[in-house]
């Protein structure tokens, strides 16, 4: 079902940005993001980035010492949310990057929250191509990460391709 709604060009321009990663000096490294948040605005017909919810690389190891952490610590317990994250991680091959675009939805959001968000998904995933959504709900706010450990605590699998936390073992949906 779709909502009709709208992507913000900010959005877009953000998620490119996030996606490309161009030859640059260290100071424009340091204002790349690290992750983002999005929200529906206050008409519900638009998705905005959602105001001083975000990091930025040059935060990483000055203000923030765990982004993943820093990162679910931004979402709203009871609201949801779009969000896009740059993560690094390991595999048992290699060190990996990979944005992730994450539709969180806590239990504890409004049914009607979470209907909005659901059905608006497939506009924003047009503009977020070659992206899989992954879906949260509860998690990661209830897993037991390690202390410092954050995005180095999510996997994942070989054969789906589902992340996972290597604290709890508990899995996130992805489409």
């Amino acid at each position: 079902m779709a909502s009709g709604v709208q992507v913000a060009d900010e959005v877009c321009r953000i998620f490119y940005d996030m996606k490309v990663r161009k030859c640059s000096t260290p100071e424009e490294v340091k204002k790349r993001k690290k992750a983002v948040i999005f929200c529906l605005s206050p008409d519900k017909k638009c998705i905005i980035v959602e105001e001083g919810k975000e990091i930025l690389v040059g935060d990483v190891g000055v203000t923030v010492t765990d982004p993943f952490k820093h990162f679910v610590q931004m979402l709203p317990e009871k609201d949801c949310r779009y969000a896009l994250y740059d993560a690094s991680f390991e595999t048992k091959e290699s060190k990996k990057e990979e944005l992730m675009f994450f539709l969180w939805a806590p239990e504890q959001a409004p049914l009607k929250s979470k209907m909005i968000y659901a059905s608006s998904k497939d506009a924003i995933k047009k503009k977020f191509q070659g992206h899989r959504l992954i879906k949260l709900k509860s998690l990661p706010l209830n897993c037991p990460l390690p202390p410092g450990e954050g995005e180095q605590s999510w996997r994942f699998r070989t054969a789906t391709g589902s992340p996972f936390c290597v604290a709890c073992k508990c899995e996130v949906a992805c489409e």
